[in-house]
Order: structure tokens, then C-alpha cells, then sequence
């Protein structure tokens, strides 16, 4: 049995393709096919002739996740499957990218980027997962409909903030925390503050949540207003931003409502049953999780969407522990959005925050434990199947054994040689030497010292 890896590089409306044997050798010529019906069956032509001239092969094809301009290829070689000896996979771009690099590879062209795919096989074959049909590509897809909608919303919000500062700046007192419909609904009929000078409070009362007493209100501030925009163009510009904003969030509302009806997966519900993660959230979470069972234990799971510490020291320098940070940044939207909602309405990381505060850090470090925590929290409910728990927690809590004093510890690192007083040090390096050799004075570990001078001198 002999095995062969095609690569495959996809750009918009056409893909480079390369074949490759166990050994990275080149077994047939780069080749290129459009994104067409002709292209993809030229390509089922070139596989089935490869295949006849090697009957004992097995064919391994990959594509990198591009954002959808896969999905036709990777498509039709899964129909492929039925006729031939072939498997196929999607491969993650990043991992892709950093092999090339340690490759060293000075040039970029898309039938050398077909090629490094093929490499990525045989050189990380355990990232590679065959014949996995996603299961999640259709709310994938939702979801970011949803996603770019809302940012297309929060642009507009800020566009509209702007605004509001010079035609109508009594109404910013009112979207201090957010935007309320009445003030969407509102600066459609009257944008700017002569707009509604001009208007009658049975008018204004007329509009969903504004009471008589607040119309009487409205109209008194806009009559004192300090606006310096009252022209109709910036009233125009104000009344088609707010129409704008309010078909945004109806249609926002109405694909939300179609994700939470066509959404039936059982990870979903679990991951409901945690306060603060309603069904949006959820899908979000499972869509770049895919599987817990593809962490192994819950420090992979942190580390992957990099909300772990990460603690650097290079030589002389030293950094304090921070967030990582690495990993797709939703993830960590996600995980904050949670955490800081949490904090009112969670007794779990309302408590876990305030002991975190306890420890004299600030709030967005406090904040960063709490999410943190939250994607233990979702470990654990994904690795056992099991709805959120409070007394979970604090059962677990009560089994930690409370934490010791820290004493004084060998260092392992010197076993060999003792500190020599004239090796070329920084002077950096040299009072951190000085403050460990006082450090095990002080605690009494001077033997492993003696040691290395012992065996020094033999």
C-alpha cells in the first residue's frame, strides 16, 4: 500500500493543486482548475488516471479553511469517496502557515502554498483529521450573518453618536449605557433638537416609551439646546441613520430568533443552563470548541483560546504573568461578555471575583481570572455532560487542599556549578544571584551549593 497527499492552495474561483509521495517528492506537476462544473470534473479525471496507474494507492487531500471558498472543493472530493481510495480533510491556516516558516521557504506562490498543504500531512499527520463531516457548518454560518451584522450596527451607533454631539447632544444623556429603542424611534420622526422644539408633546407622547412628563422634557431641553447643527441636511443624516439602525436590529432579532429555533444540539442547552450565556452566546462557544473531546485535560482547552497566565523570562529580563492572549479573539469577546455579566447576576464568579479583589489587583485582572474561570466552568460541564452546578464548585473548592507558605527551594539548575563570583554577568544578574544566595541562607539549603563545589573541585 502506497500513500500520496495532494495539496491543494484555494483562491476566489480557482485552486492550485500539487501530489506529493511520503517523502515530499513531487509525483506529478502542479496543475490549476477553476471553481467551475468543467473544473472539478477535469479533476475527477486527473484522480481516477492517477489512481489506474497506481492501484494500491491511497490519496490524502487537504484544503485550508479559507472562509468558505473550500467548501465546493472540499464538497466534491467527499463524492469522490464513493469511487475512489481518497480522504479528505480541512487543515487549520495557521498551522499550515507556521510550518512553511520553519521551512524557511523565501518565496510565496499559490502552487508552493499547494504544496506546503501537502507537507502539513506528512509532517503533523496527528493535526490532521480525515473524513470529518462538520456538523456545524450551517450554523456557522448563521452566526456570522448575525456577528458582521451587529458590527455593522455598532458602526453605525458610533457614526450616529457624532452626530447627535452637534445636532442634538441633550439626547446623549439617555445612551449613556446604550441606546434605548424610544431614542431610535424618536430620531427618526425628530433628529435634531429644533425638530423637536417645533413638535407638541401629544406627538412626541406617541412614540412607544415616552410619557407625557418625558416629552414635556424632551421638548424643554431642545428649546435651551446648544446644537449648533440644526440644517436639513443634518436632519436628514440623523433620520436615515436611525431607520438604518432599527432595520439592523430588527433583522438582528429576527435571525437570533430563527438560530434559537433551528438550534437543537444538546451542547447548546448545556451550555445554557451557566448564567449569563443565553442561545447566541452558546453557539458562539461551540462553534470554535467544535468537540471537547479534542483537549485533553482543561489547562489545553485555556491555553487554546488564550485566556491562560503566561509568564515569559529571557536571559536578564523578566516579565510579570499576563493574559496570552492567543488563539481567535471571539472566543475572548465571548468569555468577557460572560464574565463581566456574570459578576451581578452569578454567584460563582460574583464570589470568585470578589476574592480575586482580595488579593490588591485591579478589576480587569480580576475580571481576566473570572473568564478564566468560566472556561474551566465550561470544561468541565462539555467533559461531563452535566448542567451548571454551584455546589460543584464549592465541592470542589472544599477537596483543594488549602495552600502552604511557600519555603525555600533548591536550585536545580546550578546542581552542577555553584555561582562563580567572576563569571561576565550583567549587573542585573548579579543581584539577582546575590538575593538567591541570600534567599537559601536564609531557609537553610546551602547543601546543594556545597555540592556543585564538591564536584567542582574533583
Amino acid at each position: 500500500m502506497s500513500y500520496f497527499y495532494l495539496g491543494i492552495d484555494v483562491s476566489k474561483g480557482y485552486a492550485d493543486f500539487i501530489m506529493v509521495d511520503a517523502s515530499k517528492n513531487p509525483v506529478m506537476e502542479p496543475f490549476q482548475l477553476d471553481d467551475t462544473k468543467q473544473g472539478h470534473s477535469v479533476l475527477y479525471q486527473v484522480l481516477s488516471r492517477f489512481l489506474q496507474q497506481h492501484p494500491q494507492a491511497t490519496i490524502y487531500a487537504a484544503v485550508e479553511s479559507t472562509g468558505g471558498y473550500e467548501d465546493n472543493w472540499l464538497n466534491s472530493l467527499s463524492s469522490f469517496q464513493a469511487r475512489m481510495n481518497l480522504h479528505c480533510a480541512r487543515l487549520n491556516p495557521c498551522g499550515v502557515h507556521n510550518n512553511s516558516k520553519a521551512s524557511l521557504n523565501r518565496i510565496t506562490t499559490d502552487a508552493i502554498s499547494a504544496r506546503e498543504v501537502a507537507e502539513y500531512m506528512i509532517t503533523h499527520p496527528e493535526k490532521v483529521y480525515f473524513d470529518q463531516e462538520d456538523r456545524l457548518a450551517t450554523l456557522r454560518k448563521q452566526y456570522s450573518f448575525i456577528s458582521t451584522l451587529t458590527k455593522q450596527k455598532t458602526q453605525l451607533l458610533n457614526q450616529l453618536e457624532s452626530l447627535l454631539y452637534s445636532s442634538n447632544p441633550d439626547i446623549l444623556a439617555y445612551c449613556r449605557d446604550k441606546t434605548p429603542q424610544w431614542v431610535i424611534s424618536l430620531l427618526q420622526k425628530y433628529p435634531t433638537a429644533l425638530d423637536i422644539a417645533q413638535a407638541s408633546p401629544s406627538s412626541l407622547a406617541k412614540i412607544p416609551y415616552i410619557t407625557k412628563k418625558r416629552a414635556d422634557e424632551l421638548i424643554q431641553q431642545a428649546q435651551n439646546s446648544v446644537a449648533s447643527a440644526t440644517d436639513k441636511i443634518s436632519s436628514q443624516l440623523l433620520a436615515s441613520l436611525a431607520q438604518q439602525i432599527d432595520h439592523l436590529q430588527k433583522t438582528i432579532n429576527a435571525q437570533t430568533k430563527i438560530l434559537s429555533d433551528s438550534c437543537s444540539l444538546p451542547e447548546v442547552e448545556l451550555l445554557k443552563s451557566f448564567p449569563g450565556i443565553g442561545t447566541t452566546t452558546a453557539v458562539g462557544l461551540l462553534l470554535h470548541i467544535q468537540t471537547v473531546h479534542r483537549f485533553p485535560d482543561v489547562k489545553k482547552f485555556c491555553a487554546y483560546f488564550g485566556v491562560h497566565p503566561q509568564f515569559k523570562e529571557s536571559g536578564d529580563g523578566t516579565w510579570e504573568f499576563r493574559m496570552s492572549k492567543t488563539g481567535h479573539p471571539e472566543v475572548r469577546r465571548i468569555l468577557f461578555m460572560i464574565a463581566f455579566s456574570g459578576i451581578k447576576s452569578n454567584p460563582l464568579l460574583r464570589d470568585y471575583y470578589h476574592r480575586q479583589r482580595q488579593k490588591n489587583i485591579s478589576k480587569m485582572v480580576a475580571l481576566g481570572a473570572c473568564m478564566h474561570k468560566v472556561a474551566r466552568v465550561i470544561y468541565g460541564m462539555l467533559k461531563s455532560g452535566q448542567p451548571f452546578n454551584y455546589e460543584v464548585d464549592r465541592r470542589n473548592r472544599e477537596r483543594t487542599p488549602a495552600s502552604k507558605p511557600s519555603k525555600g527551594r533548591e536550585n536545580t539548575q546550578r546542581r552542577y556549578q555553584a555561582y562563580d563570583s567572576k563569571a561576565p554577568v550583567s549587573r542585573r544578574q548579579k543581584k539577582k544571584r546575590r538575593e538567591q544566595g541570600e534567599s537559601q541562607s536564609a531557609h537553610g539549603t546551602g547543601v546543594r551549593v556545597h555540592r556543585a563545589c564538591s564536584l567542582e573541585e574533583s
